[in-house]
Order: structure tokens, then sequence, then C-alpha cells
């Protein structure tokens, strides 16, 4: 099983590969397949709920996707993303919130901010609740970003992103997600923590990767990042075997007396 300390130790030594899921099936193959972190993310809310950001979906849905997922893992790491409001509002209501995941059978939880949740990463983590941090790209800031825009272009920007990166190392976080920063950037942030970085839209000098598992296999077709590569055409297959269906049961060629009692 991958543990904390695992995913630490494996920086510089071994690349870390982590993919998001929502569902039984999904994190039964992942886990299978030997990733390293599952993150339940609330990335759900777009290719799962259909949703334009990632902000409306819920604690009592985050929660729900949690445990259907806990429930297929054997071997990975599995992360809950807190979702917007679940930890913003107070110190007291975060811990009760992450202690919620924890409850459901996550084993960490991700954040997303810099210096503005310092205090609540310092104190989930005295409670012993794990905590993952994320920087540069944070969906949950959309509306302050103005849309799903580069982060860290900027010297004033890149250079409080790696303030606030040492600031999330230093209250406790275990590894850092980066997301949609300039490779070069990425690669000092990286240099410069003892902890791992997980890139996704960040290059190729993080620590690890993380992508959404729905992009990579084909099945979100709304819209591909630019740092998104399809290992499949899930969709597409999908498609063709639904129409082969439905063209089957019309014609009355299915069922035939093979799949028939």
């Amino acid at each position: 099983m991958v543990t904390i300390n695992k995913i630490i130790s494996m920086k510089q030594k071994e690349k870390i590969v982590c993919l998001t899921a929502y569902d039984y099936p999904t994190a039964k193959i992942l886990d299978e397949s030997g990733i390293d972190i599952i993150l339940v993310g609330d990335s759900a809310a777009n290719v799962f709920a259909g949703e334009k950001t990632t902000l409306p979906i819920t604690m009592t849905e985050m929660l729900y996707h949690t445990r259907v997922v806990t429930r297929a893992v054997r071997h990975s790491l599995v992360i809950s993303d807190m979702p917007f409001l679940s930890y913003q509002v107070s110190i007291s209501q975060a811990v009760y919130n992450a202690g919620r995941f924890l409850k459901a059978g996550a084993r960490a939880v991700k954040i997303e901010g810099g210096k503005s949740v310092v205090e609540i990463i310092k104190r989930l983590v005295e409670l012993g609740i794990p905590v993952m941090g994320h920087l540069g790209l944070t969906p949950q800031s959309i509306h302050k970003f103005g849309g799903y825009k580069l982060q860290g272009t900027d010297e004033a920007s890149a250079r409080n992103m790696i303030t606030d990166a040492k600031l999330l190392e230093s209250a406790g976080c275990f590894a850092i997600v980066l997301e949609k920063i300039p490779s070069r950037l990425a690669e000092k942030i990286t240099t410069e923590l003892t902890i791992p970085t997980i890139g996704i839209g960040a290059g190729p000098h993080c620590d690890g990767q993380i992508l959404v598992f729905h992009d990579i296999v084909g099945l979100f077709e709304e819209f591909q990042p630019k740092f998104v590569k399809q290992y499949a055409q899930v969709g597409a297959e999908i498609r063709r075997a639904v129409l082969q269906y439905k063209d089957e049961v019309k014609k009355g060629v299915f069922p035939d007396q093979e799949h028939s009692y």
C-alpha cells in the first residue's frame, strides 16, 4: 500500500503517477494498474456532473465519490479534494470536513491556495490529517483569474508562487500540485522544496504528474487542454457499441437464441 511517507521518499528518485477517479470500476482499474495516487477530484463537477466549473460540487457529493472509490482501492493512496467553501469559512469547519473525508476512507485531503490557507493546513496537520497543497491555476478561484489562464507568467507572480510553495511546505503539506504554470517556474519550485511536486500542465520537471482520467481516455470530449495527452478514445468506442446495440434491437437481431434462456 502506498503511504504518505512513501510518496515523500519518491522525490527525485521515482516519478509519482496520479490520476483522478470518481467511481468504483475506474478506481479498481487504476488501483490494479499500480497508480501511486488516486485523487477524488472536485473535477467530478465538470467531467462527471457536467458543470462548467468545480464550484457547485458539495461535501455530500464529494463524500459519496470518496466512499465508492475507496471501496475499490487496495494499493493506491486516495486523496480527496476539499470542495469550495468546505474549508475557507473557518478552521473549525475545515477540521470537521477534512475529518469527514478520512472517515469516508480517504487518507489525505487536498486544499487549494497559498498563504491564505496556511493556518488551516497547520491545524489539520497538527490533528493528524495529511494535506496536499495546490498552487498555480486553482480552479476554485476561477472567477478571480478570469478564466483558465496560465499562471506565474510574470516575475512578481512567479516570486509569490515560490513563496507560497515554501509556506505550504512549512505548514506541513506532504506534496503540492502545480497546475498550469511555466515549466521553468515548476522546475524552480521543485528544486527548492524538499517535498514532492505533482504537475498538471507544469512541464516535465515536477516529481510526479496528474491528469483527469476522463481526459486521458477520451471520455470528456467538450474541451481538451494543451497539457492533456489522450491515450485512448473510449468515448468513440462506447458510442459505436451503443449504436450497434440500438441497431440490433430495432432490427430484432438482439436478443438471439444465444442470449435467451
